[in-house]
């Protein structure tokens, strides 16, 4: 996305010192916040080996918080104005750190639940160690939003067919899969994803895959939407 490049500075503990005009009110957060709940606009925290974040980072933003029961099931309860701009990724990250020769296995099962007006998408934001290249899995998508750069055409990867974009932000390389319909569970075999952008297009090469992260990249969300991760593990080998 066109501001990827400020998610990625959010997700690398740069947050703080960003001044972005997001305006951060209290809400509520659902009964089922056993474990932890954050309204704050950079509220994070490890659970299960998963690290979650708020994450408001666009200007523009409304009020959100963020609830977790565990590392694998969390959502948020969102309500930003029905105006352009990407406002927030609320996400879980599973750091991986291994080249992508190293790896034997990458994959993600995902269930969720999301509402059906507004504008957002579900996506994967993978990252390597030195956030030159990303690479977004879109699962589903809602609304006036669209992926950063041109198309290349359809490709059947990990278990699903994608519509791919490639593209830059100006800080980093980014690559959009986007999946030619819509779903809310299922299986990613990420690696051969990865392969294939290594191997068969050449875009980078043998990178070392830093974060795997699985959010809702939301835009607009006006009267209060709920967004729910009801399962979300990521495993590696």
């Amino acid at each position: 996305m066109a501001k990827s490049t400020l998610r990625k500075l959010t997700m690398a503990v740069l947050a703080p010192a960003m001044a972005i005009g997001a305006t951060v009110s209290l809400a509520s957060a659902p009964a089922s916040a056993a474990v932890w709940s954050s309204c704050d606009q950079w509220g994070n925290t490890s659970l299960n080996g998963y690290t979650l974040y708020n994450n408001i980072w666009g200007s523009g933003a409304g009020s959100q918080c963020i609830w977790a029961n565990s590392g694998t099931n969390w959502g948020v309860n969102a309500n930003h104005p029905d105006t352009g701009g990407i406002k927030s990724y609320p996400n879980s990250k599973k750091v991986i750190n291994k080249s992508i020769t190293s790896l034997g296995s990458l994959s993600s099962n995902y269930n969720v639940t999301v509402p059906s007006s507004g504008a957002y998408n579900t996506s994967y934001d993978i990252w390597d160690t030195d956030y030159d290249y990303e690479i977004m899995l879109w699962v589903n998508k809602t609304g006036a939003v669209g992926p950063l750069g041109t198309s290349q055409g359809n490709v059947t990867l990990g278990g699903h067919t994608w519509t791919v974009y490639k593209g830059t932000n100006g800080a980093n390389e980014v690559f959009s899969f986007i999946r030619t319909s819509n779903s809310t569970s299922g299986t990613v075999n990420i690696l051969p994803i990865l392969k294939w952008i290594k191997d068969t297009k050449g875009w980078f090469g043998n990178e070392t895959i830093g974060d795997v992260q699985f959010g809702f990249e939301i835009t607009s969300s006006s009267g209060g939407k709920d967004f729910a991760a009801n399962n979300l593990t990521v495993s590696s080998s």
